[in-house]
C-alpha cells in the first residue's frame, strides 16, 4: 500500500508542477490575469480544447507549445498510473479474499471472535498467544485491517447475519466470543449462533445491568461484564496486591514460565479410578492440582490425595508449558 500511496503523491505533484508553470508562465508571458491564467493552463494540459482566452503573441504561443506537450505528456503519465493502481488494488483485493477464503475452509475446531474493539482485541491476543486457531469478523475496515496487521485472520462483515456465520465455519467451531458494542447485537448474535451450532460454547460481553439473565437463556455459556471485572481487579490490586500479580502472572504470561490449564481425563487413560496419592503428579510431572472439576459439574477446590479421578473430569493444574504436555499425554488415552 506505501508504493501505491507514494505513486500517487508524484502523480498529483507533476499535475501540480505543470499547472503552477503553465499559470506563471501565461501571467509573466502572455500578460494574463491569474485566474484566466490558471483556467487557461488548465485547458491545455486536459487537451479540453477551448479558444485561447486572450490571443498570445508569438512567445506565448512558443510557450503554451512546451505546456500542450509537457501537459499532455504529464495527463497521460497520471491517467496511466491511476489505472495501474485501480488494477493492483482490485487484483490485490481479490487475491487477499482468495487466500483468505482458503485459510477458511482448513480452519477446524477453532474459535470465532466477533467484534475487534478493546474486549475483541484482548480476546484475540489471548487465543493467539495460546496458539489456537480463530478468525475475527468485524464489520469496521481499519479494526479488520488492524487484526491483519496483527498476524491474525480477520473478515469485514457484519456477525449478525447467519451468512457470514456459515462462511466463518461456524458448523465445525468450537466456540464464539461475542464482543460487539451493544447488548442487543451481542444477544442476537448469540440466537443467530446458537441455532447455526447448538454445540458451540460462547463467552459474551455485556454492558447493562440486569442482561446477563437474558445471555444465558439465549444460550451463552459464559458472561462477562468488563467494567465489573475491571473494578473488582483494581480494588484486589489494593487489598491483596501479591495474590493479583500471581493471578497476574499465571493467567496472563507476564513474564514467568508458568499457567494454569485444564486437561481432560480420557476414558481409555490409565489414570481413570486412580487417586491423585497414586498417581503422584507433582513427583512425576511437577504440576500442581488445583482443583478437579467433575463429569456432573461439581468443582473439588485443592483435592487431597484421596481425590479419585474418573473419565470426564477435568484437573486444573498449574505449571510450566512442559509439564502440562506432559500431564495431557499422561490423562490421554492408552496407547
Amino acid at each position: 500500500m506505501q508504493h501505491i500511496k507514494l505513486r500517487l503523491l508524484r502523480v498529483l505533484f507533476a499535475i501540480a508542477v505543470v499547472l503552477t508553470v503553465g499559470t506563471t508562465g501565461y501571467v509573466l508571458i502572455a500578460d494574463y490575469p491569474l485566474f484566466d491564467a490558471f483556467y487557461m493552463a488548465l485547458m491545455t494540459i486536459t487537451t479540453v480544447g477551448y479558444a485561447e482566452i486572450h490571443p498570445l503573441g508569438h512567445a506565448g504561443r512558443i510557450f503554451n507549445s512546451f505546456v500542450i506537450f509537457f501537459g499532455v505528456v504529464t495527463m497521460f503519465l497520471a491517467v496511466g498510473a491511476t489505472t495501474q493502481t485501480i488494477i493492483e488494488l482490485e487484483l490485490n483485493q481479490y487475491f487477499v479474499k482468495r487466500r483468505v477464503r482458503r485459510m477458511i475452509d482448513k480452519l477446524d475446531n477453532h474459535f470465532i471472535i466477533c467484534g475487534f474493539g478493546r474486549v475483541g482485541r484482548g480476546a484475540a491476543n489471548e487465543l493467539q498467544r495460546a496458539g489456537v486457531p480463530f478468525i475475527v469478523i468485524d464489520n469496521h475496515d481499519d479494526k479488520v485491517e488492524r487484526a491483519m496487521k496483527s498476524g491474525m485472520l480477520a473478515v469485514l462483515g457484519d456477525a449478525s447475519r447467519d451468512e457470514n456465520l456459515r462462511d466463518l465455519g461456524i458448523s465445525q467451531a468450537n466456540g464464539l466470543i461475542a464482543a460487539l458494542s451493544s447488548d442487543a447485537d451481542n444477544l442476537f448474535l448469540i440466537l443467530s449462533a446458537k441455532g447455526l451450532n447448538p454445540k458451540l460454547i460462547i463467552s459474551a460481553r455485556v454492558s447493562e445491568e440486569g442482561s446477563e439473565q437474558k445471555f444465558r437463556r439465549a444460550g451463552a455459556d459464559s458472561v462477562f461484564a468488563p467494567y465489573d471485572i475491571t473494578g473488582t481487579r483494581l480494588a484486589q490490586a489494593i487489598l491483596r496486591p501479591h495474590v493479583a500479580t500471581f493471578l497476574d502472572f499465571t493467567t496472563m504470561g507476564m513474564g514467568l514460565n508458568v499457567s494454569i490449564e485444564q486437561v481432560r481425563v480420557s476414558p481409555g487413560s490409565e489414570c481413570v479410578s486412580k487417586s491423585l496419592g497414586q498417581i503422584q503428579l507433582r513427583r512425576q510431572v511437577g504440576v500442581i492440582v488445583l482443583a478437579i472439576r467433575k463429569a456432573d459439574g461439581k468443582m473439588l477446590f485443592n483435592p487431597d490425595a484421596d481425590a479419585e479421578i474418573a473419565a470426564g473430569d477435568f484437573l486444573i493444574a498449574m505449571g510450566d508449558a512442559a509439564q502440562l504436555r506432559q500431564l495431557e499425554e499422561l490423562l490421554a488415552e492408552a496407547r
